[in-house]
Protein backbone atom coordinates (compact mmCIF):
# COMPACT_ATOMS: atom_id res chain seq x y z
CA UNK A 1 0.00 0.00 0.00
CA UNK A 2 1.12 3.54 -0.70
CA UNK A 3 1.46 5.99 2.16
CA UNK A 4 -1.14 8.73 2.36
CA UNK A 5 1.49 11.45 2.62
CA UNK A 6 1.25 13.70 -0.38
CA UNK A 7 3.84 16.15 -1.50
CA UNK A 8 2.80 19.84 -1.45
CA UNK A 9 2.76 19.84 -5.24
CA UNK A 10 0.02 17.23 -5.34
CA UNK A 11 -2.53 19.50 -3.60
CA UNK A 12 -4.37 21.70 -6.10
CA UNK A 13 -7.16 24.26 -5.92
CA UNK A 14 -8.36 26.61 -3.20
CA UNK A 15 -9.96 25.83 0.10
CA UNK A 16 -13.41 27.11 0.94
CA UNK A 17 -11.93 29.47 3.54
CA UNK A 18 -9.59 31.02 0.97
CA UNK A 19 -12.46 31.56 -1.46
CA UNK A 20 -14.62 33.14 1.25
CA UNK A 21 -11.81 35.54 2.18
CA UNK A 22 -11.45 36.63 -1.46
CA UNK A 23 -15.22 37.10 -1.84
CA UNK A 24 -15.31 39.16 1.38
CA UNK A 25 -12.46 41.41 0.21
CA UNK A 26 -14.14 41.97 -3.16
CA UNK A 27 -17.42 42.79 -1.39
CA UNK A 28 -15.72 45.37 0.83
CA UNK A 29 -14.01 47.00 -2.16
CA UNK A 30 -17.27 47.17 -4.09
CA UNK A 31 -19.05 48.58 -1.05
CA UNK A 32 -16.59 51.47 -1.08
CA UNK A 33 -16.18 51.93 -4.84
CA UNK A 34 -19.82 51.95 -6.02
CA UNK A 35 -21.07 54.83 -3.81
CA UNK A 36 -17.97 56.88 -4.64
CA UNK A 37 -18.52 56.31 -8.36
CA UNK A 38 -22.18 57.29 -8.10
CA UNK A 39 -21.25 60.47 -6.23
CA UNK A 40 -18.65 61.29 -8.88
CA UNK A 41 -21.20 60.84 -11.69
CA UNK A 42 -23.74 63.10 -9.97
CA UNK A 43 -21.11 65.83 -9.60
CA UNK A 44 -20.00 65.42 -13.22
CA UNK A 45 -23.60 65.72 -14.47
CA UNK A 46 -24.14 68.81 -12.29
CA UNK A 47 -21.00 70.39 -13.75
CA UNK A 48 -22.23 69.73 -17.29
CA UNK A 49 -25.58 71.39 -16.46
CA UNK A 50 -23.83 74.39 -14.88
CA UNK A 51 -21.63 74.79 -17.95
CA UNK A 52 -24.70 74.70 -20.17
CA UNK A 53 -26.46 77.32 -18.03
CA UNK A 54 -23.40 79.55 -18.30
CA UNK A 55 -23.47 79.12 -22.09
CA UNK A 56 -27.15 80.10 -22.07
CA UNK A 57 -26.37 83.19 -19.97
CA UNK A 58 -23.58 84.23 -22.36
CA UNK A 59 -25.81 83.76 -25.40
CA UNK A 60 -28.62 85.68 -23.69
CA UNK A 61 -26.35 88.69 -23.22
CA UNK A 62 -25.31 88.55 -26.88
CA UNK A 63 -28.97 88.24 -27.90
CA UNK A 64 -29.86 91.23 -25.70
CA UNK A 65 -27.22 93.37 -27.43
CA UNK A 66 -28.49 92.37 -30.86
CA UNK A 67 -32.27 92.34 -30.33
CA UNK A 68 -32.74 94.53 -27.22
CA UNK A 69 -34.58 91.71 -25.44
CA UNK A 70 -33.87 88.28 -23.99
CA UNK A 71 -34.67 85.12 -25.93
CA UNK A 72 -37.36 82.71 -24.74
CA UNK A 73 -36.11 79.56 -26.50
CA UNK A 74 -32.82 77.76 -26.98
CA UNK A 75 -33.38 77.89 -30.74
CA UNK A 76 -33.29 81.68 -30.77
CA UNK A 77 -29.96 81.48 -28.94
CA UNK A 78 -28.59 78.97 -31.45
CA UNK A 79 -28.26 76.33 -28.74
CA UNK A 80 -29.62 72.86 -28.13
CA UNK A 81 -29.45 70.79 -25.00
CA UNK A 82 -26.29 68.63 -24.93
CA UNK A 83 -26.84 64.89 -25.25
CA UNK A 84 -24.89 64.19 -22.05
CA UNK A 85 -27.68 65.92 -20.10
CA UNK A 86 -30.53 63.85 -21.53
CA UNK A 87 -32.30 61.93 -18.78
CA UNK A 88 -30.36 63.86 -16.14
CA UNK A 89 -31.43 67.51 -16.57
CA UNK A 90 -34.04 69.27 -18.68
CA UNK A 91 -32.87 72.77 -19.61
CA UNK A 92 -35.08 73.25 -22.64
CA UNK A 93 -37.24 76.20 -21.50
CA UNK A 94 -36.82 79.17 -19.17
CA UNK A 95 -38.60 79.18 -15.83
CA UNK A 96 -39.62 82.79 -16.41
CA UNK A 97 -39.02 85.22 -19.23
CA UNK A 98 -39.79 88.80 -20.18
CA UNK A 99 -38.15 91.09 -22.71
CA UNK A 100 -36.00 92.56 -19.93
CA UNK A 101 -35.34 89.53 -17.71
CA UNK A 102 -35.01 85.77 -17.67
CA UNK A 103 -34.60 82.93 -15.22
CA UNK A 104 -33.37 79.74 -16.84
CA UNK A 105 -33.78 76.46 -15.00
CA UNK A 106 -32.25 73.02 -15.42
CA UNK A 107 -34.67 70.59 -13.81
CA UNK A 108 -33.02 67.49 -12.34
CA UNK A 109 -34.34 64.15 -13.59
CA UNK A 110 -33.71 60.47 -12.92
CA UNK A 111 -30.67 59.78 -10.75
CA UNK A 112 -29.99 63.53 -10.47
CA UNK A 113 -33.29 64.29 -8.73
CA UNK A 114 -31.75 64.17 -5.26
CA UNK A 115 -29.13 66.70 -6.33
CA UNK A 116 -31.73 69.38 -7.05
CA UNK A 117 -32.44 71.92 -9.78
CA UNK A 118 -30.11 74.66 -10.99
CA UNK A 119 -31.14 78.15 -12.09
CA UNK A 120 -29.48 81.28 -13.39
CA UNK A 121 -30.99 84.73 -13.80
CA UNK A 122 -30.14 87.75 -15.93
CA UNK A 123 -28.88 89.48 -12.76
CA UNK A 124 -26.27 86.75 -12.33
CA UNK A 125 -28.05 85.16 -9.37
CA UNK A 126 -27.58 81.39 -9.26
CA UNK A 127 -29.57 78.92 -7.18
CA UNK A 128 -28.95 75.26 -6.54
CA UNK A 129 -25.62 73.57 -5.86
CA UNK A 130 -23.29 75.94 -7.67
Amino acid sequence: MRPLNRSPRAVRGFTLVELMIVVTIIGILLGIAIPNYQSYMIKANRTAAKNFLMAIANKQEQYLLDKREYADTLGKLGLSQPSELSGKYDCSTPESHTASSYKWKCTAQGSQTGDGDLTIENTGKKTGKW
